[in-house]
C-alpha cells in the first residue's frame, strides 16, 4: 500500500465530513497507524505516513448522577432486619458516603474501618491507601451489620468486611446485583444504577454542598485533578436546571409583554 500522509489526512477528514463519531475515526487511525508499521517491520515500507495523523479528540462525556432524593431512596430500599438487609445498607452507605470504587468496597478488610474515628482506608489503584470520613448514617449502617448482621453470615472466619450468603467475600458481581435489586425496589431503573453511579453521585453532590476540589480529589483517589473536574460541570449543569425550574424570573416568555400606552 503506497498511501501517502496527504491522502490519509483526506481520508480522515471525509470521515469527520460523514459525522463518523470520534471515537470510531480513532480506532481506525490506530488500526491504519498499525498496518503501516508492520509494513516497516516487513522492510515493505521505509516510512508510516499514519504517524503525524491528528487524532480525533474524543468528547469527554459528563458522569451520570442519582440527584440527592434518589440516593436517598435506593439506601432506604435497603432497610430490614436480615443479616443480608443490614449488609446490603452498609455497602450502600458507604459506597455512596465515602465515594469508594466497587472493588474497593468488595476488598476492604474489617480492620479498613474505624468506626470510633468515623473513617475508612480504602486501597485504591496502584495499591495507594487513602482515609476518607464516614458520615453518621455510613457508620451507624456499618456498626449494626457488623455487630448484629456479619456474625451470621461470617461462617469461615473470613478477614473481609462484606461477606455474600455462603460466608464468602462478596464480589464485583455480586454488589452490582444487590443495587440492581435496591434499584428496582426504590422504583430506580434498574440498569442505570450501579456501583461507580454512587461514586459518581458522592463526588456531586460534595461540590454541590461546597466542598473544595482539591479535598473531592483526594477522598476520591484521583492522581490528575482534571478528572475530579468533570464533577464540577455536572454541578453546573444541576445548578443550572434547579435555577431554571425553581427561579420566579428564570422561565422565558414566550410572546413579549406588552407595554401600556400610558407607560
Amino acid at each position: 500500500m503506497q498511501a501517502t500522509t496527504e491522502e490519509l489526512e483526506r481520508w480522515l477528514a471525509e470521515m469527520r465530513a460523514a459525522g463518523l463519531a470520534p471515537s470510531t475515526a480513532a480506532r481506525r487511525v490506530a488500526a491504519v497507524r498499525s498496518f503501516f508499521r508492520h509494513q516497516m517491520l516487513l522492510g515493505a515500507r521505509q516510512d508510516n505516513p499514519a504517524a503525524a495523523l491528528q487524532l480525533p479528540r474524543r468528547a469527554r462525556t459528563l458522569p451520570r448522577t442519582l440527584s440527592p432524593a434518589e440516593a436517598e431512596r435506593l439506601i432506604e430500599a435497603a432497610s430490614g432486619t436480615t443479616p443480608r438487609a443490614m449488609r446490603d445498607r452498609a455497602l450502600v452507605e458507604l459506597m455512596y458516603g465515602a465515594g469508594l470504587r466497587v472493588s474497593e468496597a468488595t476488598g476492604l478488610h474489617r480492620r479498613s474501618v474505624d468506626l470510633d474515628d468515623r473513617i475508612v482506608r480504602a486501597l485504591g489503584k496502584g495499591s495507594k491507601e487513602r482515609i476518607v470520613p464516614l458520615g453518621r448514617p455510613a457508620v451507624e449502617a456499618l456498626r449494626r451489620y457488623i455487630a448484629m448482621g456479619r456474625p451470621h453470615l461470617d461462617r469461615r472466619t473470613r478477614p473481609e468486611l462484606f461477606l455474600n450468603a455462603r460466608g464468602g467475600p462478596l464480589t464485583r458481581a455480586g454488589a452490582f446485583l444487590i443495587l440492581r435489586r435496591l434499584a428496582e425496589k426504590a422504583g430506580l431503573e434498574p440498569l442505570r444504577v450501579h456501583p461507580h453511579l454512587l461514586r459518581h453521585s458522592f463526588a456531586t453532590h460534595l461540590l454541590e454542598g461546597g466542598a473544595d476540589l482539591r479535598s473531592v480529589q483526594e477522598m476520591l483517589g484521583h492522581a490528575d485533578l482534571s478528572t475530579t473536574e468533570l464533577y464540577t460541570h455536572v454541578s453546573d449543569r444541576r445548578r443550572r436546571e434547579l435555577y431554571f425550574r425553581a427561579h420566579p424570573h428564570a422561565q422565558r416568555r414566550t410572546t413579549p409583554k406588552r407595554i401600556s400606552d400610558d407607560a
